[in-house]
């Protein structure tokens, strides 16, 4: 699977866990240097708190367009320190 926006790819694996539909690639398949933290957070029951980046590229930011759960709830322990992606960022097969 690939992660491309703004025609930059932005992460490459063969290795993505699938939950809730979203596909969750391991942190060594990512760009990193498209990806700034922010302090934006969100709760969910059974994952837990889910940290967001910003994605840059080609000089446009994506605000919040990619999530990962640094300390998951047990029942998510295979998707740590994944990262998965929504707003207009293109996830499809190699």
């Amino acid at each position: 699977m690939k992660a491309i926006w703004n025609d930059t790819l932005l992460a490459e694996s063969d290795d993505t866990k699938v939950v809730e539909g979203n596909h969750y690639f391991p942190p060594e398949s990512v760009k990193e240097k498209h990806f700034k933290p922010t302090n934006h957070t969100t709760e969910c029951p059974w994952k837990g708190t889910a940290s967001y980046y910003t994605i840059e590229a080609d000089g446009d930011k994506n605000e919040n367009a990619a999530w990962t759960y640094p300390e998951p709830k047990e029942a998510a322990n295979e998707i740590k320190d994944h990262i998965a992606f929504w707003k207009g960022v293109e996830v499809k097969e190699s």
